[in-house]
């Protein structure tokens, strides 16, 4: 059965300013990288085999934080990476609303296409890593969007928001993906 804890990167300056960053490449600030070591500082309690990430820097700089407290390999995988919200991308709550009041953006990308791609990851995952323990260091609505698909908004709904540095854990058990817990912040001072 392979476990995967489903990581959101730590805070950057827009997600302390609610601005959406979608696959604009925002580093971590310094609340980011103490999210960041809190998150392994906890997950060294375990042993772990991999960890994946999304190429965009605050999720590579989170793995590579969490890799510095165990010795696993950081993969980067396109599939991953945060969803694009096309022209949204920069903007706070209050200035999307007011411009997209139906919350289609123009040049975002579809449910269909991020779906596929997500799937399309996942079973990368679990085909390479059967009976394995991964990371997998993403973004809110990636991780949010896989949540939603396991459970068919049963558990996580569409108005759920995740925390930085959340932890979140599912399992591929008898030909299906299981989640074990999600949005776990206990880990976070």
């Amino acid at each position: 059965m392979t476990t995967i804890c489903l990581v959101r990167h730590g805070q950057t300056d827009w997600n302390a300013q609610g601005k959406l960053q979608g696959q604009t490449d925002i580093p971590l600030n310094e609340l980011g990288k103490i999210q960041a070591r809190q998150c392994g500082e906890f997950l060294m309690k375990e042993d772990w085999d991999v960890i994946i990430t999304s190429p965009l820097i605050r999720a590579r700089e989170t793995a590579d934080i969490i890799a510095h407290y165990m010795d696993v390999p950081v993969i980067e995988k396109i599939e991953f990476i945060e969803k694009n919200f096309g022209a949204a991308e920069g903007l706070t709550a209050e200035k999307r609303e007011a411009t997209y009041k139906n919350k289609v953006y123009p040049g975002q990308e579809s449910e269909k296409a991020l779906t596929n791609r997500l799937m399309k990851g996942l079973q990368e995952i679990q085909e390479a890593y059967p009976e394995k323990k991964v990371i997998l260091v993403a973004h809110g609505a990636v991780i949010h969007f896989i949540l939603r698909l396991m459970s068919n908004e049963s558990i996580v709904t569409s108005d759920m928001r995740l925390s930085n540095a959340c932890l979140s854990t599912i399992r591929f058990e008898v030909d299906s993906w299981i989640i074990k817990d999600f949005n776990q912040i206990k880990h976070l001072s």
